[in-house]
Order: structure tokens, then sequence, then C-alpha cells
């Protein structure tokens, strides 16, 4: 451990010539060290304390550290537009950064969410400079990884970190009173709407914020393309530590992140995942405590990879297996040569058609191999449920909602809006790691109601007696069933199912697929696995009015009741497929 200088602060010109400013850490020797760059838009005096340790810790390392506000961002000049600027910002203050007293000319770069995000937009035009980065919950796609999934707005995180972001703006033009209404607001995000995920508070305070591009744009078009790292990276080729957490809202762009790089890079890629929310890492997520080894191993982590990369240091760390993921239930750590995946085992539902008012009445029944149509299933009627937008089922824990995490939601299964179908309990542990994924058969109808008609012979909404419903969604959450009755849910998957506008949408029930959070969990002996569907996740995705209008054009007014069925006999065999993997010797691992 070196001694530490104070603090400075040093600024430097883009391209065009807009001030950037940085706080520098530097250790109190002489010498030349590596530096160690994090570019992020709350305030530089916060360094994403709220995940790492602090910049003087990494100084003390040996190195120099740099935390820059971006563009338009605590003390640095320019206009903040999000993500527009940080590809020709994060390249020029690489280069600025290689050139600092004292460096050696290589950077590496850390930070997460934001944070992640400027170093894969820094690292786009290659600069000669940066060496490696550290990539924490970031997206790769931003429309599929971060602000909708499966089709769906995801409605409370968007926009309580919009209200953050226009709360900074406003602090920046010394407005109090506005940023004291934003403040209250993102204490108290106005979700008062379901439906309609416009922000009239937004609206009325941020008119420029890019929650509202969001909503306008529902689907992945160029203006994603646009801003999605996904886009640039191609040519791109460093060394990555990737960093992810089972109940991160942004983990699919972890993960989607990582298989791109990792598929074509003739350099190291690691991954690191634990059972964390999107902060803080901790052993506490949720209800749950994992234990102590759940705490947050990271720091350590990239020193010894910043070590290796920007030193030339040998700290082991390449004898490793690649991917460390941690399993919650046994609470430990497991190493991997590379991702779980082709580990995948079938679990049909079966059901009396009663599953949406007992429990007992359907279950989740493992098969031998992939059900097909006319594989025999003892299933024997559809299970049908009612989705209400008066009431719509509540979200509670996992990514999507705030707080995240695993929490007791049998009192949510007991509803007659959500359907359950659960194993018998296990006799043995089952131990889950990868990609999870449901196909379901189903259908849905309105009646009564509206539906968005936008044939040339009838346009616009029009009250309808029973037909089926031009758009609807599918909400499926995986729990642990424990022997007391409570329900810890651990993963989950949200889908908006919309069919082209049409007088006449699908009648015959179609097969849906979802995509859940991906996992590593031990299911242990003497408990079971629920799978819970509902047609609503409120208010961490906006509710389907069911008219087939989007997020940010739908009224309340017009939302319908929407009475969706699951079907699962032998030509519609529904099914689960879980990412069971045999624990070895090999699979173990402790920092």
């Amino acid at each position: 451990m070196l001694p530490v200088r104070p603090r400075q602060t040093l600024s430097m010109n883009t391209r065009d010539g807009v001030r950037l400013d940085a706080d520098l850490y530097y250790p109190d020797r002489k010498g030349d060290f590596p530096v160690l760059l994090m570019r992020q838009p709350y305030g530089r005096s916060i360094a994403s304390t709220v995940v790492y340790a602090h910049p003087s810790w990494y100084a003390a390392q040996g190195y120099i550290v740099v935390i820059q506000d971006v563009r338009g961002r605590g003390s640095s000049n320019g206009e903040f537009n999000l993500f527009a600027t940080e590809i020709e910002d994060g390249y020029d203050t690489v280069n600025w950064a290689a050139t600092l007293p004292q460096s050696t000319g290589e950077v590496g770069m850390y930070g997460f969410s934001y944070q992640g995000m400027t170093q894969l937009y820094a690292a786009i035009d290659r600069p000669a400079a940066l060496k490696t980065l550290c990539p924490s919950m970031a997206a790769y796609d931003l429309y599929h990884d971060w602000a909708y999934e499966g089709g769906a707005f995801c409605y409370q995180l968007n926009l309580g970190w919009a209200i953050q972001l226009a709360a900074e703006t406003t602090r920046r033009k010394g407005d109090s009173e506005t940023y004291r209404t934003l403040y209250a607001a993102s204490r108290n995000p106005p979700l008062h709407d379901p439906v309609f995920a416009h922000s009239g508070i937004l609206r009325q305070l941020a008119p420029d914020s890019h929650y509202h591009d969001w909503l306008d744009h529902p689907e992945p078009d160029e203006y994603w393309d646009q801003l999605s790292p996904k886009s640039y990276l191609q040519k791109v080729d460093l060394p990555m530590l990737h960093i992810g957490g089972w109940f991160d809202t942004y983990m699919r762009g972890t993960l989607n992140l990582y298989h791109a790089i990792a598929s074509r890079s003739q350099f190291p890629q690691f991954l690191i995942v634990g059972p964390w929310a999107h902060l803080p890492w901790g052993r506490r997520v949720g209800a749950i405590d994992y234990g102590a080894d759940a705490n947050s191993p990271i720091d350590r982590l990239q020193l010894r990879w910043f070590d290796h990369f920007l030193k030339g240091i040998d700290t082991g760390l390449l004898d490793e297996p690649p991917v460390c993921l941690f399993e919650m239930g046994s609470n430990q750590w497991r190493r991997f040569a590379k991702f779980p995946t082709n580990n995948q085992k079938f679990y049909v539902l079966t059901t009396t058609g009663l599953a949406a008012v007992d429990d007992r009445q359907s279950t989740l029944t493992p098969s031998p191999h992939p059900p097909i149509p006319s594989f025999p299933c003892p299933f024997t009627l559809p299970d049908t449920f009612i989705h209400d937008p008066w009431r719509p089922v509540p979200s509670q824990g996992g990514h999507a909602a705030f707080p995240a995490g695993a929490f007791d939601r049998a009192s949510i299964d007991c509803r007659t809006d959500v359907v359950t179908y659960t194993t018998e309990p296990l006799t043995e542990d089952l131990h889950l790691a990868g990609e999870i994924a449901i196909d379901l058969y189903c259908d849905a109808e309105v009646s009564g109601m509206k539906f968005y008609d936008d044939s040339p012979e009838s346009r616009g909404l029009k009250p309808s007696g029973s037909k089926p419903a031009p758009s609807f969604d599918l909400c499926a959450i995986l729990s642990e069933v424990k022997p007391n009755g409570s329900v810890y849910n651990f993963s989950q998957g949200y889908r908006r199912v919309n069919y082209p506008p049409s007088p006449h949408p699908p009648i015959s029930p179609s097969l849906h697929s979802l995509t859940l959070q991906p996992t590593c969990i031990c299911i242990p002996k003497g408990s079971a696995i629920r799978l819970s569907i509902s047609a609503a996740c409120f208010p961490a995705y906006a509710v389907n009015a069911g008219t087939g209008l989007t997020a940010g054009n739908s009224r309340l007014i017009d939302a319908n009741v929407i009475s969706v069925t699951i079907y699962g006999d032998g030509d519609r065999p529904s099914q689960v497929r879980l990412p069971i993997f045999i624990v070895s010797r090999r699979n173990n691992q402790s920092f």
C-alpha cells in the first residue's frame, strides 16, 4: 500500500472545445503508474462508491485514478444528451489520461451502469492507450437490455432513472424549487397511470429528457441502433472482466456483451456474477441473506485484473476458469470453463384446469425429453385467468422492480389472476446454472370492451363483443417453495405479445416463448420449484391495455379486461426449460 496525495482536480478540452473536469488520485511516490479511468454522470465525488472502493484505495495500489464528469454533468461544461457524445468524448479522455504526468501511457477503465456504458463507448474508436475494460451491469443492446424487456416498457426503473437525471440538470441550473420537486418525486415516482407511461412531471420539468424518446420508440428501430454499443463494437477486441448480478435489471446486457465478445476475442474474457441487485453488492438482497461469501470481491478481483493487464504482473488469474458464478442456496462460488449452455431439461405444465384457484390442482412435471406435439401429457383442461387493469398483479422483487431481489410472494400466488405450477418436493438437491426459457401455448380474449382496429374499413378504438386480444402480456416467475410454504422468487421473464393491427387477430392458441433472467441456484432437497404466470407485473412494467396501442399511447379508460388461457395438452405442450448441472469439485471456488 502506497500513500496517496490529496485529491486534485484537472480539466481537459474535447475536440470540439468542451471542458470536462476530473478528480485525480495519485500515489505519493516517484515513478510512473498506469491510469484507471471512470467516466460518470452523477457528480464525480461519488465515484461509484455505492459499489466500489473509494478511488484512493486503487491509488494506494499503484494507480493514477481519474474520475471524470461526462459532458453536461457535475461541473463539466456542455450539454448533456444521453450517450450521444460518449464515443468521441471517451476517446479524447483516454488519450488525455494517457499523457498525464507520471502516466505509463496505458489506461484501463472500470465502472457500472452508466459508467459501464462509457467504457464501451470509449473503446469503439479504439484509442491505442486503452488496454482493458471492466464493464459492470451495462447494456449491449440499449433497447433489449435496458429500456424494454420482451417488448414491454420497463416502467418503474426507467422513470426513476429519468427523474434522477432530470434532477441533476436542474441542480446545475441552480433551480432549488424544481430540484426539490424532482427529489420528492424520485422517492415516490408518480406511477398513477398503469397503462399510459408518459410522465407529466417530466413533460413539465424536463421536456428534453430521453424518457420521452424512449417511449416514442417502442420498437427496435434506427434510433436504438444509433445509440447501442452493439452497433459499433464489432472491431473492438480488448481483455474484459464482465461483472453482473442475478437480480440486476441489466443482467441480460452483461451476458449478451460477454457472449458477443468471448465468441470472437483473442484476449481473455472473464465473467463473474454475484447474487446482487443493481446496487449495493452485498450479502443481503431482498429478503435473503446469502452469507459472508456474497460480499463483493470485485475490488480485489479488479486489482488482480489490472495488475495483470496494465502492470504485467502474473497474479495467477489466467490459470483460473474464466466464469465464476455465485450459487444462491448453497451460498458459494462456482467456477466454469464457459457460461453453462446446452444443459436444459424439460418440465411440462399439467393441471385439472383449476390452477388459478388452487395450487394443488396443477404441477410442473419433469419430462425425459423435449415435449413435442402429440406427446402424451396428463393435461385435462386448459387454465384460464382474468387480467383486470383495475387491479393488476403487483411486482415484488425480481430484477425489474425496486427494491430488487427475492421476497416471499406466497400471497401474490394466491391471487386468482395468477396461475401456478409446482413440482413435487425434491428428493435431492437440484442445481441450476444458465439461461431459462418457457414455451407457452396460449391465447387471449377481450370481451365487451375496446380494441384497436386499424383495418381500412374501420380505424381506431371500437367496441367489440368477445374477440381475440390484439395485445396481451405474459409474466413468468420461478420460485423456490420451501417446506414451510413460503415462496421465494429467483428468476422471472416478461413479454408483450403484439399482433399486427387487424380486424382478425389469431384465434387459435399460439406458441409464445419467454427468456427468463439467467440464474445459478441450488434448490435444496425438500423444497419445490414453482412457475407463476400472470398478465401483469406492475409497476415494474407498464400494464398492457389490451387495445394494441403502445405504453406511450394507451389510455386507462380504454383498458380491457383480458381473458388469458394456457394450454398444455398433447398437441400444445407448454413447458419450462431449466438449466440443470452436476456439481463437481472443479466448480468450487472461494475468494
